[in-house]
């Protein structure tokens, strides 16, 4: 299921990576929730690879996260971007699954 959003490769001051594009494209992110995660983050983290800074924000019951790095030019780069549901927490404080993912976590989990 992609989206033909328009993307730009220097959208926002920053280079994009196809590669990035591509995948918010097949993911149906807007370019503008992973510029305004990078560049309003609610919180970030050091990536395992050297230079590498993944900014996390939560966007109506999703993260978005924008893993980036700055070049040889010192110029930030998008190199992926990805969502992910976020869980939400019931008054009790446990976290509430939708019936599939419980069905799927009943049937595959390791027991």
């Amino acid at each position: 299921m992609g989206y033909n959003f328009i993307m730009d490769n220097h959208f926002g001051g920053i280079v994009w990576t196809n590669h990035a594009l591509d995948r918010m494209r097949e993911r149906g992110i807007k370019q503008g929730d992973a510029w305004a995660t990078w560049s309003s983050p609610e919180s970030s983290r050091k990536g395992k690879l050297s230079g590498v800074f993944i900014y996390y924000r939560n966007w109506n019951g999703t993260q978005i996260e924008v893993v980036t790095k700055k070049n040889e030019k010192k110029e930030w780069v998008v190199l992926s971007v990805w969502a992910r549901p976020i869980a939400s927490k019931s008054p009790t404080g446990s976290s509430k699954v939708g019936f599939w993912r419980a069905l799927y976590n009943f049937i595959f989990s390791k027991k």
